[in-house]
């Protein structure tokens, strides 16, 4: 072939140096240095470590130039002694021993850690990278990856280091890789919260184009037998146009990559002959000369592939091939993070929406409800926003029950204590039928208590009871939003009743229900925080728009007026789940 396949498995063949000291790393002493100080705060990060050092080997003593979570007098004094050679019947290896990261991290406190060691070039030790945690603590083989990867780039900057002072004719290319080793550091930052694909190539793009000047930036991802294009709707790509989807068992360098394992490399025009024309139709349309094809491995079966390219020819050296090798590495992590959340919100989704109620009908009732997932910032997964609706047996006092709460908390935990809580209501129905609501949650706030369930948050809870009169509205507030009622002539009032939210640690004990006869043709619209709560927004403001609507859709069908007040609300964008129950009184 005509490209030039080099397996991202294999490394930069290593350059010979001295066995350094940690003072014999330029700009390296016993004080902070900003970068080794970021190595520090990015393992606490990824590990969610209450401290974290990079910690050099003196003469004596650890030198600690990067410290994160630690107090004095350590961040000032920046070292720690070693054990005299004549003090210790070890035999003496000219290195230090594994052991002294314990002495290190014991005098920081720790009740436990972990480490990652920082070599030279001929694999000399030169310190370590350390996680500390000040309660015990059983280390995954995930932590260890993720700090082994770190201490990777942190290595490599020592090393660079290194190699700058040894070598000043080779100045501005060691600039040029401590750069990029930094580029490294910042994607790793960078990428660690990721929660979507389309951020995840921006981000890249933002980053490599700096140092590598790529004019093309693309992320690929395998879908079954195939390679399919992440589409940034807002740069979109011209060789999408022209496929954006690939088979992995063609001769498209993108599949060749992933299937294969090994960087491709297109280093000029030329070498496009070897591939299908659609290719050359896909390097003409965004003007490219040379590319480069990354695969993303996690374990043996790469998700994916990262596509650089340039408008003129670009030759890869074995200094660039170990860069775009951590890079693909970087992206394939945060590539793996993505989908796994992706897949456990689905999963939770799917569960939560299972728990919510069918709804059932009642003559003389219009009930409709809608529940929308929040769009999940900062990767939190499903809430515990619900709504429920169900007929009450015959001698009950009422004719249909309804809920709409939120649990405390936006993760699966919430998802679960809701479907419990959401039960134990509907049994204190069936064991106080004749009961006011009121003492019905009492009766559930009792139970949460007793049985430990450890359940918070807020809801409305209410019947609706078919008199001669109309229908009669009986309602207990926990602390939730108070529902909005208009009438039939598009009068809007919010329901001002609330008492105190339900929690194991407050009073079980409610006084009576609020009662209203409801007008024919009036509806009652009961709502979650998250249709109107966001940062930056006044919730009273939303309130009012959304009372607003509510007036002007007296005649509206309830889906279509329940949509356009969560598209008023830009519900799409809230950080929160909302869930809406709307019941409308025939007139």
């Amino acid at each position: 072939m005509g490209n030039d396949d080099v397996d991202y498995r294999g490394s930069v063949p290593p350059q010979t140096s001295e066995a350094p000291s940690g003072s014999q790393i330029a700009g390296l002493s016993a004080g902070p240095d900003e970068s080794m100080e970021r190595f520090a705060r990015l393992v606490t990060h990824l590990l969610r470590v209450p401290m974290a050092v990079v910690s050099l080997v003196e003469d004596g003593h650890c030198v600690l130039p990067g410290l994160a979570g630690v107090g004095e007098p350590w961040s000032s004094s920046r070292q720690v002694p070693l054990p005299r050679t004549e003090d210790s019947n070890a035999p003496s290896t000219g290195e230090p021993p594994v052991g002294d990261t314990g002495r290190v991290a014991q005098a920081l406190g720790a009740a436990s850690w972990t480490q990652a060691p920082l070599t030279d070039d001929d694999g000399k030790l030169l310190g370590f990278l350390i996680a500390i945690d000040t309660t015990a603590r059983t280390w995954n083989s995930r932590e260890g990856e993720a700090l082994h990867d770190l201490a990777h780039v942190c290595g490599a900057e020592l090393r660079l280091r290194l190699l700058v002072k040894k070598n000043e004719r080779a100045r501005l290319k060691a600039r040029s890789a401590y750069r990029r080793s930094r580029m490294l550091m910042r994607m790793a930052d960078e990428l660690a919260g990721t929660t979507d694909l389309t951020l995840v190539q921006r981000s890249v793009k933002k980053l490599v184009t700096t140092d590598l000047r790529p004019a093309h930036v693309e992320l690929l991802l395998v879908e079954g037998p195939c390679l399919r294009r992440v589409i940034d709707p807002e740069n979109p790509s011209a060789a999408g146009m022209v496929y954006q989807e690939c088979d992995l068992d063609g001769g498209r360098p993108e599949a060749v990559a992933v299937r294969t394992g090994t960087i491709v490399k297109i280093p000029e025009e030329t070498a496009l002959e070897e591939f299908p024309s659609e290719v050359r139709t896909a390097f003409a349309a965004e003007g490219l000369a040379s590319a480069v094809f990354l695969p993303l491995p996690v374990g043996h079966d790469p998700v994916g592939a990262l596509v650089l390219g340039w408008q003129d020819p670009y030759e890869v050296d074995p200094v660039e091939h170990a860069l775009f090798r951590s890079l693909a590495e970087y992206v394939a992590r945060a590539v793996r993070h993505v989908t796994y959340v992706a897949d456990q919100v689905r999963s939770a989704q799917e569960m939560q929406r299972a728990m919510l109620t069918e709804i059932p009908s009642v003559p003389g009732l219009e009930i409709e409800a809608l529940y929308l997932p929040a769009a999940r910032a900062q990767g939190a997964m499903v809430g515990g926003d619900w709504y429920d609706v169900y007929l009450l047996p015959e001698d009950a006092r009422g004719t249909l029950a309804f809920t709409v709460g939120d649990i405390t908390g936006h993760d699966l935990s919430a998802t679960i204590l809701m479907g419990q809580v959401r039960t134990m209501l509907r049994q204190a129905d069936l064991d106080h039928p004749d009961q006011d609501p009121a003492l019905v949650l009492s009766a559930f706030e009792r139970a949460n208590a007793k049985l430990g369930l450890g359940a918070s948050g807020t809801l409305v809870y209410a019947r609706l009871e078919e008199t001669r009169s109309g229908w009669l509205l009986i309602w207990t507030n926990a602390g939730h939003l108070g529902p909005l009622l208009t009438s039939v002539d598009g009068a809007v009032e919010q329901l001002p009743e609330q008492d105190l939210l339900f929690h194991p640690d407050l009073p079980t004990m409610r006084g009576l229900s609020h009662q209203r006869l409801l007008e024919p043709g009036s509806t009652l619209l009961l709502f979650t925080d998250g249709l109107v709560e966001k940062r930056g927004q006044d919730m009273e403001v939303a309130v009012d728009r959304t009372a607003r609507l509510l007036a002007n859709g007296v005649d509206t069908p309830l889906p279509t007026l329940l949509q356009e007040i969560t598209e008023a609300n830009a519900a799409d964008t809230s950080e929160d789940d909302v869930v809406l129950l709307a019941i409308r009184l025939a007139r």
